[in-house]
C-alpha cells in the first residue's frame, strides 16, 4: 500500500507552502507509519491540584479534578474544567453531545476555522455513500477497498481516488449541505486536506454517521462506524482517551505540519461510551510544536470535557 503526505498538492501551489505545509518531520508523514502510538508530550505547565476529594479526570495530570465550583450548567462546567488544565502550545477548539442525556458543550470559539488535514476523510466517505444510496446501489469491492484504506490506514492515494469519485469539491459541498454542515466549510479550492472546518460542524458530520437523524441510511452509517472502529493500531489515539478504559476507540485522526516550520495541525474526532453515556467528541488543533504536543494535548482535553459533561448534575 502505498502512502505519502496528508493530501494531494496540485502543481500551481508553491514551494513555501509545499515546504511548511506538506513534508512531515521524517517518520511522522500521516498514513506513512503503522508503528505504536507516540507518547504523550507532558503539558507546557501543570496548576496546583485540586483537593484531594475531586474526582479523578482521566487523561488529566496527577491529582487534577474537576474544575466546575461555580459553574451553573454543565456547558460552564465543561469551560471551568478546561480552563483548569492551564497552559498550553498554540489553539485548540472542542465541541461534545452527549446523545444519552442530549447535553452538549464546547470551548473555543464557535465560528473560528482549523485546518481539517485527514479528518476530512470521514466527510470523503460519507458524501461517497449517500452518492451511492441516491443512485439506488452499493459500493463496489473496489471502492470498498479504498474507503477501508483511507479510514483505517488514512491512505492519501485512496483519498483522492475517491475524491475524485465525489465530484471534488463541488461534491462535497453539495453532501455536506445535506449532512448538516455550515458554509464555513463549504466552496473552498484547493487540496481536500486543506479544507477549513469548525468543531461545531464536525460534530454535525458525526451526528450523521452516528444518528438515526441523518441522510445516510442505517447500512451506510453501519459501515462508516465499523471503518472507524478499525483505525490501525498506530493511529488510535486522540478522542478514545476520553472513552470507558478498555473499549477499543472509534475515531478518525488527522495530522500535518501547519504552515510555519516545526508548527503542527492536530485533530481527533469519533465517538465513546462513558458512565453509560454515549458521546460525540471533537478536538481540534493548530500551532503545535509537535505531533505528540497536539496528542496530549487533545487527549487531555477529551478526557477532562467528557468526564465533566457526564458527571456534572
Amino acid at each position: 500500500m502505498k502512502h505519502r503526505t496528508a493530501f494531494v498538492v496540485p502543481a500551481f501551489v508553491g514551494a513555501v507552502m509545499a515546504a511548511h505545509l506538506l513534508i512531515p518531520a521524517p517518520g511522522l508523514a500521516e498514513g506513512a507509519s503503522r508503528g505504536p502510538s507516540p507518547a504523550s508530550t507532558p503539558p507546557a505547565s501543570t496548576p496546583p491540584p485540586s483537593p484531594p476529594s475531586a474526582p479523578s479526570v482521566p487523561g488529566a495530570p496527577p491529582g487534577r479534578g474537576l474544575a466546575t465550583e461555580g459553574a451553573t450548567t454543565p456547558e460552564q462546567a465543561v469551560r471551568l474544567a478546561l480552563d483548569g488544565l492551564g497552559a498550553h502550545h498554540g489553539r485548540y477548539a472542542l465541541a461534545v453531545e452527549d446523545l444519552t442525556s442530549g447535553r452538549s458543550a464546547a470551548y473555543g470559539s464557535s465560528t473560528e476555522t482549523f485546518t481539517s488535514a485527514s479528518i476530512i476523510k470521514v466527510d470523503i466517505l460519507a458524501a461517497l455513500l449517500l452518492r451511492t444510496q441516491d443512485r439506488g446501489g452499493r459500493l463496489g469491492p473496489a471502492q470498498r477497498q479504498l474507503a477501508s484504506d483511507m479510514i483505517r490506514f488514512s491512505d492519501n492515494d485512496a483519498a483522492q481516488q475517491l475524491w475524485a469519485d465525489i465530484g471534488r469539491r463541488q461534491g462535497l459541498d453539495a453532501a455536506n449541505a445535506r449532512l448538516g454542515l455550515t458554509p464555513a466549510h463549504a466552496g473552498q479550492g484547493g487540496p481536500w486536506g486543506l479544507t477549513r472546518t469548525t468543531a461545531r460542524d464536525q460534530i454535525s458530520l458525526l451526528r450523521a454517521v452516528f444518528t438515526q437523524d441523518s441522510p445516510l441510511d442505517a447500512t451506510s452509517r453501519s459501515y462508516l462506524r465499523t471503518l472507524m472502529g478499525a483505525v490501525t493500531d498506530g493511529q488510535n489515539w486522540g478522542v478514545g482517551a476520553a472513552g470507558t478504559p478498555g473499549d477499543r476507540p472509534v475515531l478518525k485522526n488527522g495530522w500535518l505540519p501547519g504552515g510555519t516550520p516545526q508548527l503542527w495541525v492536530v485533530n481527533s474526532m469519533g465517538v465513546v461510551e462513558r458512565a453509560g453515556h454515549t458521546l460525540l467528541v471533537v478536538v481540534l488543533t493548530d500551532g503545535q510544536p509537535t505531533r505528540e504536543s497536539g496528542i496530549s494535548l487533545i487527549e487531555r482535553a477529551a478526557a477532562t470535557a467528557v468526564e465533566t459533561l457526564v458527571r456534572t448534575p
